[in-house]
């Protein structure tokens, strides 16, 4: 048995490489921690939100004047024939050229459009609430993410380890039984159901490892970092509602995926508005001043420059639009409806959500210690196996059947382990609750309100508010 000894030993030693303890090992907050700061899908999502904080200033830009500038110039040339009278060059023939221009300035304002712009800035500021409850969800998304990859490394990582202790096993056991044949102990049938467990065996660590890089990849996607050493995680038991009641009350007040659908619902009600609107009297005033210039070689008597003031007033009535907007009003009703229904879907998805992470919680406390008592009866069974098969009392096949039985509940407990984990987290991102706040992330927390209040206002200016 010395060379299952080594064999063993250098098993565990790679398994101490692969495990989560070290001083520089990774903790699942830590690695929660840079999915915060560089996951892409969060970083396009905080884009999109920057997006539509500008629609408010879209929407109240109805609310001021528009100031436009026009200038244009002309130039002919021609001849001109006494004979023919023309005008302003009498008794001459020959050629005549004119130059033509105008400038000027016109400023409009609208002073009634029937309360549309009025509420496009309601339906748009409410769009800006929902985009926020949007990322925030988004944000839960990612973290969650994050947590379960974290999870599946350590699960994959482990399961490697013991699928390679499986293959140590069962490689000195097809040695053994090699051994006890050639010395007339053991039948040839004993040595090659050794060598088919092996054979398998080494299928199995093959596609562990293949695992192992597999959520390698998955985790460097959502966490934006390559998983070295990684830490044991615990569940979030503190964190969590005292039961599922309490949770499913939570979520539904607290949930973003709810809380944005209700915004929604508030842009639309003002959308609908905003095009009733056009059904009212439009009005708007308007001023501007121009100069009109000509010159004509030969000179003639209409030459100079002429400036001019104008103000006004236009007052518009909508008769009939061959039915336009009163399709776009009926439209919109209709999206009205359907935004207060997403409501209830966003309800009903987030109330299976909590029920569905709150009983895989439960069902993995109780899995977690039944499966090590399973363990720790199966360890000692195959113990007292190879004891009575080494006294003829058992055969390589009961020993390998041990075997199969206690590597079997290992890697199920280290998936069970890995799900007890995430189910907490499941929990609390269902809820509405796993938050850089909540969980006391080293990070600085992104406030889209920052932005939105630096552009909300804006009157002019093409740089956005970091400088691009």
């Amino acid at each position: 048995m010395p060379s299952l000894r080594k064999s063993l030993f250098a098993v565990l030693f790679s398994a101490t490489a692969l495990s989560p303890l070290g001083a520089s090992a990774e903790t699942i907050l830590g690695a929660l921690s840079k999915a915060y700061q560089n996951n892409s899908q969060l970083n396009s999502a905080r884009a999109g939100v920057r997006v539509t904080d500008e629609g408010v200033a879209i929407a109240k830009s109805g609310w001021r004047p528009t100031i436009t500038g026009s200038a244009n110039i002309d130039y002919s040339r021609g001849h001109f024939d006494a004979r023919r009278n023309e005008p302003n060059v009498p008794g001459q023939n020959g050629k005549i050229s004119i130059t033509t221009g105008n400038f000027g300035v016109q400023i409009d304002q609208t002073l009634f459009d029937g309360f549309q712009t009025r509420n496009n800035v309601a339906a748009a500021e409410a769009q800006v609430r929902a985009s926020f409850e949007s990322l925030r969800n988004t944000e839960e998304n990612i973290l969650f993410n994050a947590a379960s990859a974290y999870m599946d490394v350590i699960r994959d990582r482990q399961v490697a380890v013991l699928t390679e202790q499986n293959l140590q096993f069962l490689t000195e056991q097809a040695r053994a039984a090699r051994s006890r044949f050639e010395v007339g102990e053991g039948t040839r049938t004993d040595v090659a159901q050794a060598d088919a467990e092996r054979s398998s065996a080494v299928a199995e660590l093959a596609a562990a490892r293949a695992l192992v890089l597999a959520s390698a990849a998955t985790y460097r996607q959502i966490v934006g970092d390559e998983p070295g050493r990684l830490r044991a995680a615990s569940p979030l038991a503190k964190l969590l509602p005292s039961n599922l009641d309490s949770a499913i009350a939570i979520a539904s007040v607290e949930h973003p995926a709810i809380l944005s659908t209700q915004h929604l619902v508030d842009a639309a009600a003002f959308s609908v508005k905003s095009a009733e609107g056009a059904l009212l009297p439009q009005l708007s005033a308007s001023a501007g001043v121009s100069s009109d210039y000509r010159r004509s070689d030969p000179l003639s008597s209409g030459d100079g420059t002429e400036n001019t003031a104008n103000i006004g007033a236009t007052l518009t009535i909508p008769i009939y639009s061959g039915g336009r907007t009163s399709a776009i009003v009926r439209q919109n009703k209709e999206s009205l409806s359907q935004a207060r229904i997403e409501v209830d879907v966003s309800r009903d998805t987030v109330r299976q959500a909590v029920t569905s992470a709150w009983t895989q919680y439960a069902a993995a406390q109780q899995t977690v210690v039944a499966n090590r008592q399973v363990i720790a009866a199966a360890q000692l069974a195959l113990s007292g196996v190879i004891e009575e098969r080494n006294v003829g009392q058992r055969t390589t096949l009961d020993v390998l059947n041990a075997q199969a039985t206690l590597i079997t509940a290992k890697i199920n407990h280290a998936s069970i382990e890995r799900d007890l984990v995430v189910a907490s987290y499941a929990i609390l991102s269902a809820i509405g609750r796993l938050s850089v706040d909540r969980l006391a992330l080293q990070v600085v927390k992104y406030k889209p309100e920052e932005h939105y209040n630096a552009v909300k206002d804006k009157w002019i200016g093409l740089r956005t508010p970091d400088g691009r």
